[in-house]
């Protein structure tokens, strides 16, 4: 089922009409569409050269808002196929006044028309929906068709991480990315009951550990030519 426009959604996308990247695409064909090239200019949308970082399924935006506020030093584009979620993202972002992230409305399958080959520094995927049906395993962000894409975009030694509160799409993930030429490394089965520092903690991060879900966590690379 569509979900309906919130109420007042496009005046509100024209509030912050400034954090969000044109990403529309005449064809709907993302595979021919892919083909003529239209990569956003970094510098000109951050007015600097730091490294750019993406996060693909922001969602309402609390852990991107959260990663740009505490690393001035980088830039970040989030990817939300939802205009009703990425305008609160976007809205977050602007109250928080910071210029360091960007918003783009689109789905992941378009990334290469916009951003250019080896130019993001890292990949976030936080709680992407797991389309538990067989049917769809063509969906979930972490399928082969999309760890090509990752695989284009990504710089030298950048690194995606991953995180879900579902154990079967994790164990689906983990050999994707195995699958994929992809390495592994701080794999975690109950992060918030891990060592590891510097969590930022996103919406439904906070409902699924509430319940007393892990939460499951990893990190690949691509290995050296």
């Amino acid at each position: 089922m569509r979900m309906r426009n919130k109420k007042n959604l496009k005046p509100r996308l024209e509030a912050v009409a400034d954090y969000l990247l044109d990403a529309t695409s005449e064809d709907p064909n993302a595979k021919t569409a892919v083909l003529v090239k239209e990569y956003f200019d970094y510098e000109a949308i951050f007015g600097n050269d730091h490294p750019v970082y993406l996060e693909v399924g922001c969602g309402k935006g609390q852990f991107i808002v959260e990663l740009a506020a505490r690393h001035p030093e980088y830039n970040y584009i989030a990817v939300e196929k939802v205009a009703n979620v990425i305008v609160t993202a976007a809205e977050r972002a602007k109250e928080a006044g910071l210029q360091n992230v960007k918003f783009a409305l689109c789905g992941a399958e378009y990334l290469p028309k916009f951003l250019p080959e080896q130019s993001i520094a890292g990949i976030y995927l936080n709680f992407s929906c797991p389309y538990p049906k067989n049917t769809y395993a063509n969906h979930r962000l972490t399928n082969q068709r999309f760890l090509v894409i990752y695989k284009e975009l990504l710089a030298p030694g950048a690194v995606i991480e991953q995180k879900t509160d579902n154990m079967h799409f994790f164990e689906y993930s983990l050999e994707e990315f195995t699958k994929g030429g992809y390495r592994l490394q701080n794999i975690s089965l109950d992060l918030h009951h891990s060592d590891f520092e510097g969590n930022i903690v996103t919406e439904y991060e906070q409902r699924f550990s509430s319940q007393g879900y892990p939460i499951y966590r990893l990190e690949a690379y691509l290995p050296e030519a």
